[in-house]
């Protein structure tokens, strides 16, 4: 069993219970229900659930379940780069989306320039989970898993510095809830076709196409969210 992997499902529940899925005091759902939702096996469920336990973020009972605890919300640790804006301007959506459209293409020449091997089995593992994605919660968290996979294939701190304050927008419950919306079966095989032709792209080193299926992956996903009369 691999620490990184409980590791990223313990980051995964953490991220549900800053955006609210999760209030003090609820249930959370069985282990065999996490271990068929995230495809991870029970020891991995069982570290992760030990480690927010010890966090005092989560309570337990012997036949009763798994609760979150009454004062999760003030032990709840913050991302690593938390950076809030301040009270009154929170970023919006769009805002997001047109940060992304203007940041995650500009990535594409350091990809091709420092990407290892490693790096595209990464992104491999990302489609492939991403694909075979049981409900929105799983396919939402491996989409954005794969999109981190380019930022750190840049192998640049600033980058993921920068990347981790955008996904800290998109852990928050008002995009969840928009992309929800927006998310048709046939617009996610879209998406999972996209996503394959970019790292295509980038494992062919082929820069120009792999700049432009960024592009217009963002922009397919950005009239999606915001235009509710597209049929795409």
């Amino acid at each position: 069993m691999s620490t990184d992997t409980a590791f990223q499902l313990r980051e995964m529940l953490l991220a549900d219970l800053r955006n609210g899925r999760w209030r003090p005091g609820e249930r959370l759902p069985a282990e065999r229900q996490m271990m068929e939702a995230f495809k991870v096996g029970r020891s991995t469920v069982r570290r992760a659930l030990t480690q927010m336990k010890g966090m005092g973020l989560i309570t337990q009972a012997v036949g009763s379940g798994t609760y979150v605890a009454p004062d999760a919300l003030a032990r709840l640790p913050q991302p690593a780069f938390p950076a809030r804006p301040a009270p009154g301007t929170a970023t919006s959506p769009a805002e997001l989306m047109e940060a992304r459209i203007a940041f995650e293409p500009a990535l594409v020449d350091m990809v091709i320039r420092n990407a290892n091997g490693a790096d595209f089995a990464t992104m491999d593992h990302c489609l492939r989970n991403a694909e075979n994605a049981a409900g929105f919660e799983q396919f939402e968290h491996w989409d954005g898993a794969l999109h981190r996979s380019l930022a750190e294939a840049t192998h640049n701190s600033i980058v993921l510095t920068v990347f981790n304050l955008m996904s800290e927008e998109r852990e928050r419950a008002e995009w969840g809830q928009l992309k929800r919306q927006s998310l048709t079966p046939e617009r996610r095989l879209a998406y999972q076709q996209e996503h394959r032709a970019l790292v295509d792209a980038l494992r062919q080193r082929d820069a120009a196409l792999a700049r432009k299926a960024i592009h217009a992956h963002l922009q397919h996903v950005q009239r999606n969210l915001f235009d509710p009369g597209s049929i795409e």
